[in-house]
C-alpha cells in the first residue's frame, strides 16, 4: 500500500514539474518576443504580448497603459537599439508568472543616444492560452 501511495505522489509531482517547466518555457518565449518587438518597433508584436490591462511602469515613475506603451515604441518616440537580458528568474503561480531580470541596452530616443541599466519586474498572466504582460516596473540598476 505504501508503494502505491509513493508511486501516485511521485507521478503527481513529476507531472506538476513538467507543467511548470512547460509554462516557464512559454513565459520565457513571451519575454523574448517582447524584447524583439521592443527593438524592432513591431506594433503587432507589441500588441500581441501586452495585455489589454497593461500597467507599464518606467524607472522615472511614469506609468502607461497598453495603447501608450505600444504607440511610443512603434512610432519610434522610444527607440531601443539594443537590449540584453541577464539573471532572469521566472516563478509560476497558477496562471500568473513573476519574471525578474537585469536589462542593459542602448536607446536613441529623439536622436539622443543613451545607455540603460535597469532591474525589471514583470507580471505575465495566461490569457486565452497565451502569456501576456500584465504589469512591468523598472528601477535603475
Amino acid at each position: 500500500m505504501k508503494k502505491i501511495v509513493f508511486i501516485v505522489l511521485f507521478i503527481a509531482a513529476t507531472m506538476s514539474l513538467q507543467a511548470q517547466s512547460k509554462n516557464q518555457a512559454a513565459v520565457e518565449l513571451s519575454v523574448k518576443n517582447l524584447i524583439a518587438a521592443m527593438i524592432s518597433g513591431d506594433r503587432s508584436g507589441l500588441e500581441a504580448v501586452a495585455s489589454d490591462h497593461l500597467s507599464y511602469g518606467h524607472s522615472g515613475g511614469h506609468v502607461e497603459g497598453k495603447t501608450e506603451f505600444v504607440e511610443k515604441i512603434a512610432s519610434g518616440q522610444s527607440d531601443f537599439v539594443t537590449l540584453e537580458v541577464s539573471e532572469q528568474t521566472i516563478d509560476i503561480v497558477g496562471n500568473t508568472a513573476i519574471v525578474r531580470h537585469h536589462l542593459n541596452g542602448t536607446t536613441n530616443d529623439g536622436g539622443k543616444p543613451a545607455v540603460i541599466k535597469l532591474n525589471i519586474l514583470y507580471v505575465f498572466k495566461k490569457e486565452n492560452g497565451s502569456w501576456k504582460m500584465l504589469a512591468r516596473q523598472a528601477v535603475k540598476a
